[in-house]
């Protein structure tokens, strides 16, 4: 397949209706095509995965081409180095979460990005700190001082106002609590923690935060905690 080849597709699947959709996200026009995230991904399946394919991908410019990129990555082929200029170029939060799940949580410097970009004004490596700290926990085994160390990292890092850094650290928040019981416990000291401070922000997180973590219950069969609110969750507590 060739790079000609995936932007035909995306012109023939492509709909005003996503378009506008990706302008919401911040994406200029020129850069989006306005694909259906299911068709990108059935596409992605089909791309080839070596790396110069993907690197020219990326280099198109057009965020559903960064998507299908990142879907079809294996992050064993690129440097650290590649990865951070890789993180140059994104300028939206579904991408911007979706290449941290995918592809920064595999390296083995991960924990050095969350430290580093933790404290940073821009807004998306603020954001994947936050977005890298909640896959943590689904990515593996956490350590009751990782988590201890991820929610001091929170409580230190989070008096920003900004919405997407506010979803994201709340998001971490929830995902550290759903480890197990003594996470949701130390979590929901966090939340609570938070809703006491000054910072409007740390007031809304801990707030929002708290909706989940108050409700998450151990199910049968599950290591990890849902929500007792939810339809999985009330189907296995029966």
């Amino acid at each position: 397949m060739k790079i000609e080849e995936v932007l035909a597709f995306l012109e023939e699947h492509s709909s005003e209706k996503y378009k506008k959709n990706v302008v919401k996200l911040g994406i200029p026009e020129t850069e989006t095509i306005g694909v259906a995230t299911a068709d990108l991904r059935k596409l992605a399946k089909k791309m080839p995965k070596e790396k110069v394919f993907i690197q020219a991908l990326w280099s198109t410019g057009y965020h559903e081409c960064k998507i299908l990129a990142v879907l079809a990555m294996r992050p064993e082929d690129f440097s650290g180095q590649e990865l951070t200029d890789f993180m140059e170029d994104i300028h939206s939060w579904d991408l911007c979460d979706l290449f941290c799940k995918s592809v920064l949580i595999e390296q083995a410097d991960y924990e050095a990005r969350i430290k580093n970009w933790v404290k940073e004004e821009r807004l998306y490596y603020k954001r994947a700190a936050f977005t890298l700290i909640a896959s943590t926990s689904t990515h593996a085994a956490l350590t009751d001082e990782e988590i201890s160390s991820h929610l001091e990292l929170i409580k230190e890092n989070s008096a920003d106002d900004r919405l997407l850094v506010k979803k994201a650290v709340s998001w971490a928040l929830r995902e550290l609590g759903k480890t197990n019981e003594e996470a949701k416990e130390k979590s929901i000291a966090t939340a609570t923690w938070l809703t006491n401070q000054e910072s409007k922000a740390q007031q809304w997180i801990g707030k929002d935060a708290l909706k989940e973590l108050l409700l998450l219950v151990k199910v049968s069969g599950r290591s990890r905690l849902i929500s007792s609110k939810s339809k999985m969750g009330q189907e296995l507590q029966k």
